[in-house]
């Protein structure tokens, strides 16, 4: 492990107030997302789309790094590229999504694991050949009648630090995810307490495993009211409570935070992110941004549904909804529709 390369990669992606591009949707995701704007779910379909991404002018003013999927770092553009090399001739550092998604956890109703770990460290070898700087891995915990259990949160706590272990082992930067959802009818309260636990869980299995938190980045949930909440928590609730979340557990030495969406609107993800940089930003150690994937592309990709005539429009769009969250991490970002 070379902690100064590892550092300097996260630095590198988190730069000039940038974010990074969740572009890891699985095959069964992309196809879902094809199929609701009726584009037919096919590889070419999904290889025009991420050609429009990483081609799209002006994309790497708002965006740092954009984690791939296996089949997307396996793809070219026109004119023969790889998409990994092309980001980076962009100036996009380009990563990879490799965990294996999600199964039940054993003895545990409702509750899933990540799987990935066999294998892992030869997998990681090819993905550094083929280009990629850093790495993703999605643990989930869901939040219900009497969930999450013990066993849920520090099984895929241990998973992910021995993720995140294996990566920088092999001199890449782990982006570990650990995604408290906002399926449910729990409250803001609920979710803050559960985030707490998890995150306190997450970073003591890191530190057991050795990780260097300056060489990691951290992509949390926000703190949110569950989608089926009959009270959904204010932009300024949303905010203070997950900045006071994030500093009772995450260490001031970790090279980053980047959040996921987690199925906010772009509007929400946005706004929420300008609140936390607005009332407290001086008071994050870590820079604190954002790592979207619909709340970004969902726009655009409304814009384009799968007609090449779309694309300088679809991109437009990309490009402003990646800008609108650089200014959002600065705090000066104005609600247009307020």
């Amino acid at each position: 492990m070379q902690s100064s390369t590892l550092h300097a990669t996260v630095r590198a992606m988190l730069a000039d107030n940038k974010g990074l591009l969740a572009m890891d949707e699985s095959t069964p995701t992309a196809n879902k997302r094809l199929e609701a704007r009726h584009i037919p779910p096919t590889e070419a379909a999904r290889l025009a789309w991420r050609r429009l991404i990483v081609t799209a002018p002006g994309l790497s003013e708002g965006i740092g790094g954009a984690i791939l999927y296996d089949e997307t770092i396996r793809q070219t553009l026109a004119d023969g590229s790889p998409i990994a090399k092309a980001l980076a001739d962009y100036g996009i550092i380009p990563g990879i999504k490799v965990d294996a998604s999600t199964v039940p956890l054993p003895n545990h109703s409702g509750e899933v694991m990540t799987e990935g770990p066999d294998g892992l460290r030869k997998r990681l070898q090819e993905y550094k050949s083929m280009g990629a700087r850093f790495t993703k891995w999605r643990a989930v915990i869901n939040i219900g009648s009497g969930l999450p259990s013990r066993a849920a949160i520090d099984t895929n706590a241990q998973t992910l630090a021995l993720y995140a272990a294996f990566c920088q082992e092999a001199d890449l930067v782990p982006i570990v995810e650990p995604e408290v959802l906002m399926d449910g009818d729990h409250s803001l309260q609920r979710c803050a307490e559960v985030t707490t636990e998890v995150l306190h869980s997450v970073f003591d299995r890191l530190y057991r495993m050795g990780v260097d938190y300056g060489g990691m980045i951290l992509k949390p949930n926000m703190v949110l009211s569950g989608k089926a909440s009959a009270v959904q928590a204010g932009i300024d609730e949303v905010a203070e409570a997950t900045v006071t979340c994030l500093l009772r557990t995450v260490p001031a030495s970790v090279g980053g935070v980047a959040f996921l969406s987690g199925g906010q609107t772009p509007d929400q993800a946005t706004l929420h992110l300008n609140a936390m940089h607005r009332d407290y930003g001086k008071l994050l150690p870590w820079p604190l941004t954002f790592s979207f994937s619909r709340a970004v592309q969902q726009p655009a990709m409304d814009a384009w549904a799968g007609k090449e005539a779309n694309t300088a429009e679809a991109q437009r769009l990309l490009t402003t909804y990646t800008n609108r969250n650089r200014v959002a991490r600065q705090g000066a970002y104005q609600d247009e529709t307020a």
